[in-house]
């Protein structure tokens, strides 16, 4: 029960106190024992609960995505391995899992808004990309892909510059040295997401060169998430690009 209803029903003396404070306790979370359910998130910030599924059991993780299927009839986990889904798979035959990005889904029918566009250096960032696509696209945003336009070969970034600057918000995802996204927001006038990934050879230390590179940036109007964080660039991109539609 959603808490303005069951204000609702207290209000109109159908609940007692006790009763009224015993579910509005239960309306705002739910205790598993391991993992502590946010059942009111999508009230607060307009998106339900994304599991991460790395180091998780595959019990544990199963338990967590039954239950918010439950409640909210779609559920999205990051970071999930194929024994993982092989197990929820048991119980939910119509789960769909993605081996590039361990995205792991069941989405409800969205119309899907605006436009995000999805930027990757190079095919080897593609896991990470696939990640953030299948994130934002999920949330209900409309995404498109352009990979493979790193600055190592610029005329093909610029091949797609039309379809770019039509874009609400550009995510940028680069390994390496990490200069995609100085380039981008030189060209648009959107909020270019700048995402490094752990793609390179020993001096870029695991994504750290890339990182540094992003945040360093010249070019204004250009954000930064984490090393590999396609999910929590997918999710300020979707942010950004409802505020853009409204």
């Amino acid at each position: 029960m959603e808490i303005k209803e069951i204000l609702r029903q207290y209000k109109e003396n159908k609940l007692d106190e006790e009763e009224t404070l015993k579910l509005l306790k239960s309306a705002t979370f739910e205790d598993l024992g391991f993992a502590k359910i946010d059942h009111d998130r999508k009230e607060r910030t307009g998106s339900s609960e994304v599991i991460y599924g790395e180091n998780k059991s595959k019990e544990q993780l199963t338990k967590i995505f039954l239950n918010l299927y439950e409640k909210n009839g779609e559920v999205l986990a990051t970071r999930v391995n194929e024994e993982q889904f092989n197990y929820v798979k048991n119980y939910l035959p119509k789960v769909s899992y993605d081996k590039n990005s361990h995205i792991l889904k069941i989405s409800k029918e969205k119309k899907k808004v605006g436009k995000i566009i999805i930027l990757s250096a190079g095919t080897a960032d593609s896991n990470v990309a696939n990640e953030a696509y299948e994130v934002a696209d999920f949330l209900g945003s409309y995404v498109e892909k352009i990979y493979d336009v790193g600055v190592s070969g610029i005329h093909r970034l610029l091949a797609f510059e039309k379809e770019i600057k039509s874009a609400n918000v550009i995510i940028c995802v680069a390994g390496m040295e990490g200069a995609l996204a100085s380039v981008v927001a030189g060209l648009v006038k959107v909020p270019v997401i700048a995402c490094p990934t752990s793609v390179g050879y020993g001096s870029s230390f695991h994504g750290l060169s890339a990182l540094l590179t992003m945040l360093n940036s010249c070019a204004n109007g250009v954000s930064v998430v984490n090393i590999d964080n396609g999910f929590g660039a997918a999710y300020i991109a979707h942010q950004i690009n409802l505020l853009a539609v409204k």
